[in-house]
């Protein structure tokens, strides 16, 4: 079973000017539209089973994806996925957010502390996160890099997670890309917290760096903890397994080097059992 962790279904215009302003120089290309179809073409494509799918949300840079769009997004999918909430804690309404999120049938909450501003740390969450976790819900949080100028990468290190998850060790946590480039600290927080998992979005955007993760993951003895996600539509699910299958076959000498059998337990990896995810492909 394939699934992937990290899709995006986000309009353009669920961006503000953060997009066009900050992430278009450094990418070269305008943020692409999602349509249901388009979705489900790239997902069948990849033999994708399962998704989970989410916008974005980051008040103080005007990101915002409403919970509605999701919510009626997924119904005209064919491919079975799991929505998840885009919310930012600073919201003065952060818990209609929640409610309505939870009312929808939403399973987990996509943070972006980077571009939000909030400090993970911090006790004000606290409620938050007991609210989450008494829910069942898993976060996503968005961990490493940002083009933005005002973003703040002091928020966005693995190490953020693991104090979160010190507080709130039943809680169900994800740090998207393996932390870039922080890779090294995320698996050390992924071997110290059991329900702490990391996914593999954009590791092949820079083969040097996912070459290192990856055999870090296994010498830390991690990989165990590692979750397909493509971040599409940055990259369709298809390339993705492509380039974290190229990863395998990079050698540096006698050095270590990324095994096959770790790229494809990543990639078939059934990270909903993990996750104690519902599969959207069993009726109740």
């Amino acid at each position: 079973m394939i699934v992937d962790v990290h899709s995006h279904n986000l309009l353009p215009e669920h961006w503000g000017d953060e997009h066009k302003k900050n992430w278009e120089p450094a990418y070269g290309q305008p943020y692409p539209t999602v349509t249901p179809a388009l979705y489900d073409e790239v997902m069948q494509a990849a033999g994708v089973d399962v998704a989970i799918v989410f916008g974005l949300a980051a008040t103080r840079a005007g990101v915002h994806t409403p919970n509605s769009y999701v919510a009626e997004f997924q119904k005209q999918l064919v491919t079975p996925t799991i929505a998840f909430t885009a919310l930012d804690p600073l919201d003065g309404d952060w818990r209609d957010q929640l409610d309505e999120a939870h009312e929808l049938g939403f399973k987990g909450v996509k943070l972006y502390p980077v571009l939000s501003l909030f400090d993970p740390m911090s006790d004000d969450f606290d409620d938050f996160y007991r609210i989450v976790t008494e829910r069942g819900m898993v976060l996503l949080w968005h961990m490493g890099a940002t083009p933005s100028p005002q973003g703040r990468l002091s928020l966005s290190q693995p190490l953020v997670v693991e104090e979160v998850a010190r507080r709130h060790p039943d809680m169900k946590q994800i740090m998207a890309h393996m932390g870039h480039p922080w890779q090294r600290d995320a698996n050390v927080v992924l071997r110290k917290h059991a329900n702490v998992y990391a996914d593999v979005s954009a590791s092949w955007a820079r083969p040097m760096d996912g070459y290192l993760a990856l055999v870090n993951a296994q010498e830390w003895r991690v990989t165990d903890k590692l979750l397909f996600g493509s971040d599409y539509p940055l990259w369709e699910p298809a390339f993705a397994i492509e380039k974290l299958r190229h990863l395998a076959t990079l050698r540096a000498g006698d050095l270590p080097h990324v095994l096959e059998e770790t790229v494809e337990s990543i990639i078939n990896r059934d990270s909903l059992a993990l996750l104690n995810l519902p599969d959207p492909r069993v009726r109740p």
